[in-house]
């Protein structure tokens, strides 16, 4: 006979076994308490402490030269700068939109060739850099003297010479807008695509003409999904005017250029087109975000 013991008990947690090897706690992984805020907010104070040095740095450091950019910054000549290119902005976004409107309907048109010729023009458009646009319609006397309309390879019944026909300033505004219209078709055409195409059925069916159903059905659902893309289009044609430099057109940039090229004093100058671009571009994003809640009307709660 053998004698065998129990095994102690605990009055509070009752008999105590041993863990074996076989019921597997030795395969259990521990894995630590991550704390992922911890991390974010060293990031946002590590942010937060490179920003106070670069503005620290703005302040006190002399190259800023914020004495001469004071000077220049409501200077005459750089204002009407500023004015050349709001002009230039404001002319390519309003033909530049208005050809992109009839393009992009064009596109949508069930006429194999509308759809075909609007396709070629954003095609090409698109293709060629605009700097490449601006020199061809600044040089379109140098490569056609004489403009002739008539029967085609045929007899001619007027002509004109080319020489002042196109100007810088005219040639500028046709570069940016035929450019822009490239663009605006696909937003505008992107925009009609997103409208639900039972809302058109819906209004055909109730015997709405259909010059109506754009206008009034159509076009204001289209229109929230056009204005974001179309506000960075005009923002970015906004910017983009300083490429017209180039051509030698007094516009903001081209201005400053000639201004810091006379004195030397780069940096401050550069500071001067900087800032008055945020300026106006925080502008144009408060135009866009009353324009966008008007059309949200009924959308959004």
């Amino acid at each position: 006979m053998t004698l065998t013991s129990d095994p102690p008990v605990d009055k509070a947690t009752g008999p105590h076994v041993a863990p074996s090897a076989d019921d597997g706690h030795d395969t259990l992984t521990v894995v630590p308490l991550r704390h992922p805020w911890r991390w974010a907010a060293v990031a946002v104070a590590a942010a937060a402490v490179v920003l106070a040095q670069f503005l620290h740095g703005l302040v006190t450091n002399p190259g800023w030269e914020w004495d001469v950019f004071a000077q220049f910054f409501t200077a005459g000549t750089v204002l009407k700068a500023v004015r050349v290119t709001l002009r230039l902005t404001f002319y390519g976004t309003v033909l530049g939109f208005a050809l992109g409107i009839v393009l992009a309907f064009m596109r949508l048109s069930a006429s194999p060739f509308l759809s075909a010729v609007a396709h070629a023009y954003i095609w090409a458009f698109r293709s060629i850099p605009l700097i490449v646009q601006l020199l061809f319609w600044f040089n379109l006397a140098y490569l056609y003297k004489e403009l002739q309309f008539g029967i085609p390879f045929g007899p001619g019944f007027f002509s004109f010479d080319t020489m002042n026909l196109v100007g810088a300033m005219s040639a500028a505004v046709l570069g940016l807008a035929l450019h822009q219209a490239a663009y605006a078709a696909e937003i505008v055409r992107g925009g009609v695509l997103a409208v639900d195409a039972g809302q058109s059925e819906a209004a055909a069916a109730l015997g709405i003409p259909r010059h109506r159903q754009l206008r009034r059905i159509v076009l204001p659902q289209a229109m929230r999904s056009i204005l974001p893309n179309a506000a960075n289009e005009i923002i970015s044609l906004f910017k983009g005017t300083s490429i017209v430099s180039v051509m030698a057109i007094g516009e903001l940039f081209y201005q400053v250029q000639v201004v810091y090229g006379r004195n030397g004093r780069v940096v401050p100058l550069l500071m001067v087109a900087t800032v008055w671009y945020i300026l106006l571009t925080a502008v144009l994003s408060v135009l866009q975000h009353y324009v966008e809640r008007h059309y949200a009307k009924g959308a959004t709660r």
